[in-house]
């Protein structure tokens, strides 16, 4: 039978990082690659005993439809918490709690996105984003990105040369993939050229407070004096993923229209979740623990820039994070990093390449690697193995690697006959 899918569903594809998690289920694989936060460190026992003490109390309200924008005192708490670390000043009224923030980028996809429209982003940029607004058939427009944000000239230019720019999208601490961190310098000339053009800035910020060295910088939303700024936030880095309570920051006209659309997707996040985060919020401890995380990650990502600078042959660079779950490598020109993915799951470790970060494609010698999910131990033995195994691939460069299409195809066809 022939099923008439809408034609937007051929610029649907599956990510690299989803095909990459059913593989490393394993756990003899030394997974480097989904953004995984380390399960040891969530607050069951916590959480254990404030859903019973919920339940005790609201039993009947905590199993209750609620309102769509989300429980009241959770979003009078997310807003006084953005106001005290990033210097924002925004009322609860301007707080939609959403379905793990991954919602808030589809309902802004849908609030702004028509075919053809364009997306200003940084170049590489967040997949998930990628993956949530290709459905409305945008055309991506790639700014040059170093390690301080944007490109500002690029920026400026690529702003005068399209005229079906919708909005500039941007991760500025600790990005994902790459772990940079935009300068205080970028943030405000990108706020001006936005200003002076009327074009909305989704600042997206899932890993901010997760912090190892130095200062947080001011929101973005600090320098907009037109409300122009839509800022996404999560708990699932601070706290666990699993509950799925993200956010969506905005002026009053912008956050009325992610109400309606949001009736229309779910009706509301899940009530006995967010009184779970709230209650926690209101227990105290709730800054420690992400303190802790700060510290545990720290850790990781020590021991993982360690290992890659003792182990990786000349050639091979990567970004230094102060923060955040993730690091970005440059391969030699020459080395795919979807051939060398096959090389490593053969070794037993696992990573993401780089290319599906792109939305216009290319930059195939890339990758991100995860260092959230692991202990330094495994962290160090996974980098072991997989610059034993890039030494492998240049060294037999002269034979015909396998395609990079066919690369997870392989992978997941032999992890198949194993089980």
């Amino acid at each position: 039978m022939r099923t008439a899918f809408a034609k937007r569903m051929g610029r649907v594809r599956a990510s690299d990082i989803r095909e990459l998690l059913k593989l490393t289920v394993n756990r003899d694989v030394i997974s480097l690659a989904g953004g995984l936060p380390a399960p040891e460190l969530f607050p069951v026992s916590e959480l254990a005993d404030l859903t019973s003490k919920i339940l005790d109390e609201h039993g009947a309200a905590a199993l209750q439809y609620s309102p769509s924008e989300g429980h009241e005192p959770l979003r009078a708490q997310i807003a006084a918490r953005m106001n005290a670390r990033w210097k924002t000043s925004y009322a609860s009224d301007q707080i939609l709690v959403t379905t793990g923030s991954q919602q808030g980028l589809d309902l802004i996809g849908k609030l702004f996105l028509d075919e053809g429209d364009e997306i200003l982003c940084e170049s590489p940029t967040y997949v998930g984003a990628i993956s949530a607004w290709n459905v409305f058939q945008p055309r991506w427009v790639e700014v040059p990105t170093d390690d301080d944000g944007m490109n500002a000239s690029e920026l400026e230019r690529l702003l005068d040369a399209r005229r079906q720019v919708k909005f500039i999208y941007v991760v500025p601490n600790f990005q994902n993939p790459s772990g940079r961190t935009w300068s205080l310098e970028r943030r405000r000339l990108l706020m001006e050229a936005a200003t002076r053009r009327g074009v909305h800035v989704i600042e997206d910020n899932p890993y901010g407070e997760v912090r190892f060295e130095g200062a947080d910088l001011p929101s973005l939303r600090t320098m907009d004096p037109e409300g122009l700024v839509i800022t996404l936030g999560t708990f699932s880095k601070i706290f666990c993923p699993g509950l799925r309570i993200g956010w969506v920051a905005a002026d009053a006209p912008v956050l009325a229209k992610l109400v309606l659309l949001k009736q229309g997707a779910d009706l509301h996040t899940p009530t006995l979740n967010q009184m779970q985060v709230s209650a926690s919020i209101n227990g105290g401890g709730f800054e420690e623990r992400i303190a802790r995380i700060a510290d545990v990650y720290r850790e990781r990502r020590d021991a993982m820039m360690s290992a890659l600078e003792r182990e990786m042959p000349a050639g091979v660079r990567f970004t230094r994070p102060a923060g955040g779950l993730f690091l970005w490598v440059n391969l030699p020109p020459e080395v795919n990093a979807r051939a060398l993915l096959a090389r490593c799951m053969d070794a037993g470790v696992a990573f993401v390449p780089g290319e599906g970060f792109f939305p216009n494609g290319g930059h195939v010698n890339t990758l991100r690697l995860n260092f959230s999910n692991m202990p330094p131990a495994r962290i160090e033995e996974g980098i072991r193995r997989m610059a034993a195994a890039l030494r492998l691939l240049t060294s037999e460069s002269a034979t015909p690697a396998r395609s990079a299409e066919n690369t997870l195809a392989a992978v997941s066809a032999r992890e198949g006959s194993r089980s």
